[in-house]
């Protein structure tokens, strides 16, 4: 459970108003109430600081993942989903998974030059880059910092493929490339669909457009030509999983072509945070929603064994995974898409600063 301090802060629209500690931390720190904390605290705003990048794609050699490269444009999300697998890697820049992942970003403004640089290496071999794996690039932030925008930009000069995952309605902003893109086979966009209730939604992900607006940017998406697979990404054991056909239904009737899922993760303090969600939100589900993660798991909350930790193990993971297949199936949407195209890769002669020979 997460132990949260008298509020420092006041928080509007965010997952959490909590900053456990993280396992990196050396010191352990307990915030008491003093006397001296004024009567409203004041509110919690979003700080976005720049980070220098040299390089920008990560490269991973996880067996259960089905990519090898990815580029994420910020650290931390604005959309505060309180379930985010990636609410741990702020540890890494001694922050706090909690209120600090959403509200301390980081952005990435040199990430397309030092993408441009790294695609001219003689030594880049193309394959398909991930965008958005690990927190995403669509965020609010991306309004003003569009860098996103010059990513694909450079993808699109290079004829690279990509795909992109995302919750935000903002990709449609991005339709001319992606559109383009995906006509000639080197794009495919996945939208995540978590619930169709707009009270789960705006509690769960504060932060991220409503169900509804999701289903139309997979419309507006579509529409423009762009390959979109719905991902119901998480689903949550006694709360979410009985959704499963519907979201699949709106989706497809969106436009999607495809669609797949994920089980609820919750690595290290995500687990503490979730809790304590449920505690404020959802306190008549909780028990349940831990017993079918817990069935899952060999009695823990999270384990992240490979192969196990996306889908979980034991009879309701089975039946969850054969719902989905069915519904899936039924709807359409279990066709396997053909690869992305990697043979259009060419690197451009010239750039806005330097011109052709030819």
């Amino acid at each position: 459970m997460v132990k949260t301090p008298p509020p420092r802060v006041r928080t509007r629209a965010r997952g959490t108003d909590a900053n456990p500690e993280t396992r990196f931390d050396a010191h352990a720190r307990e915030a008491v109430d003093d006397g001296w904390t004024p009567d409203e605290p004041p509110l919690a705003r979003t700080e976005v600081r720049d980070e220098a990048v040299k390089a920008i794609i990560a490269r991973n050699t996880s067996p259960d993942i089905g990519f090898d490269r990815s580029i994420n444009p910020y650290r931390g999300c604005e959309h505060g989903c309180i379930y985010c697998f990636a609410r741990p890697s702020h540890g890494y820049l001694g922050l706090s998974p909690g209120l600090d992942f959403e509200t301390k970003l980081i952005a990435r403004p040199g990430a397309a030059a030092a993408l441009e640089k790294q695609l001219r290496a003689k030594s880049y071999r193309c394959d398909v880059i991930a965008l958005g794996t690990n927190t995403d690039p669509y965020q609010p932030i991306e309004r003003e910092r569009r860098i996103m925008r010059g990513v694909l930009e450079v993808l699109q000069r290079f004829r690279h493929p990509l795909t992109i995952a995302t919750k935000g309605a903002m990709v449609e902003r991005d339709v001319d490339i992606l559109g383009e893109m995906s006509g000639a086979g080197l794009a495919r966009v996945g939208i995540s669909v978590t619930t169709l209730d707009a009270g789960i939604a705006r509690t769960m992900e504060p932060r991220v457009p409503s169900p509804a607006r999701r289903l139309k940017a997979i419309e507006t998406l579509a529409k423009a030509g762009v390959e979109v697979r719905v991902m119901v990404s998480p689903v949550v054991p006694g709360l979410t999983d009985h959704e499963i056909d519907a979201i699949l239904s709106s989706a497809r009737d969106a436009g999607a072509v495809a669609a797949s899922w994920v089980m609820l993760r919750l690595p290290y303090e995500v687990s503490g945070l979730f809790e304590d969600w449920l505690d404020r939100n959802a306190p008549g589900r909780k028990a349940k929603v831990l017993a079918r993660l817990r069935e899952m798991h060999g009695g823990e909350l999270y384990s992240a064994d490979w192969g196990r930790r996306m889908r979980g193990e034991g009879l309701y993971a089975e039946l969850t995974a054969r719902r989905f297949d069915l519904a899936a199936r039924r709807l359409g949407l279990d066709a396997k898409l053909p690869p992305l195209r990697r043979d259009l890769f060419e690197v451009p002669l010239g750039d806005e600063r330097q011109l052709s020979l030819f």
